[in-house]
C-alpha cells in the first residue's frame, strides 16, 4: 500500500501559524479602524479649504496657541538663556543617568568600562562645544550655542544678518576644533 501523499512537516505547521497571526492582526486593525470611523476621525471631515503643506496644529489647545504666538515676540537673550538651561538640564539627566547605571550593583566588568567611557565622552563633547562656542564668540559673535553629536554639529548664533563669510568662518572653526563633515554643519541665526 502506498502512504498519502500529504506530510504535514515543522515547516507547514510554522506557515499555518504565521498565517494565521497574519488573519488575526487584520482582525484586530479592522475592529480598530472601525471604531475610529464611529469617533469621527475619518478622513472625510476634513474641510476642503485647506491647501497641502499647511501646518496645522493637531493636538494643540489654545493655550499652546497663544504661546506660539508669543514665541516671536521673544528677544534672543531669552532664547538663548532658556537653550541655555535646557541644554544644562538635558546634560544633567544624562549624567544623572550614567550614574545610576555605573551605581547598579548588577553590572559586569565590561558593562562598567563601557559606561565609564560613555561618561568620558560626554565630558568630552560638553568641554568641546564650550570650546567651539567660545572661538565663535571671539569671531565677534554676541551669543552662540553649539549642540554636537557623534555626527553632526548645530550651531546658533546672535547676529544682525549672517553673510556667506560669516559662515565659512564659523564652519572653518567647526571643521578645525570638530571631526564633523562639512555636509553635516547647520548654523542658523536668531536676531
Amino acid at each position: 500500500m502506498k502512504k498519502p501523499a500529504l506530510i504535514i512537516g515543522k515547516k507547514q505547521i510554522i506557515m499555518a501559524c504565521l498565517t494565521s497571526i497574519l488573519a488575526i492582526a487584520v482582525y484586530v486593525n479592522y475592529v480598530i479602524s472601525d471604531t475610529d470611523r464611529d469617533n469621527g476621525m475619518m478622513v472625510e471631515n476634513m474641510t476642503q479649504s485647506e491647501d497641502y503643506g499647511e501646518t496645522r496644529f493637531v493636538n494643540a489647545g489654545q493655550s499652546d496657541l497663544t504661546n506660539l504666538e508669543n514665541l516671536e515676540n521673544v528677544s534672543a537673550e531669552d532664547y538663548f538663556a532658556q537653550a541655555r538651561i535646557d541644554k544644562a538640564a538635558s546634560r544633567d539627566e544624562a549624567v544623572q543617568t550614567l550614574q545610576s547605571i555605573m551605581g547598579g550593583g548588577d553590572i559586569t566588568e565590561n558593562e562598567a568600562v563601557v559606561n565609564a567611557m560613555a561618561a568620558v565622552e560626554l565630558s568630552q563633547m560638553t568641554e568641546l562645544e564650550n570650546k567651539i562656542e567660545s572661538l565663535i564668540k571671539a569671531q565677534g559673535y554676541n551669543d552662540c550655542l553649539v549642540y554636537l553629536d557623534e555626527d553632526d554639529v548645530k550651531v546658533v548664533v546672535q547676529s544682525e544678518g549672517l553673510d556667506t563669510a560669516q559662515a565659512a568662518a564659523i564652519k572653518d572653526i567647526l571643521l578645525s576644533e570638530s571631526a564633523v563633515l562639512a555636509q553635516n554643519i547647520r548654523i542658523f541665526e536668531v536676531r
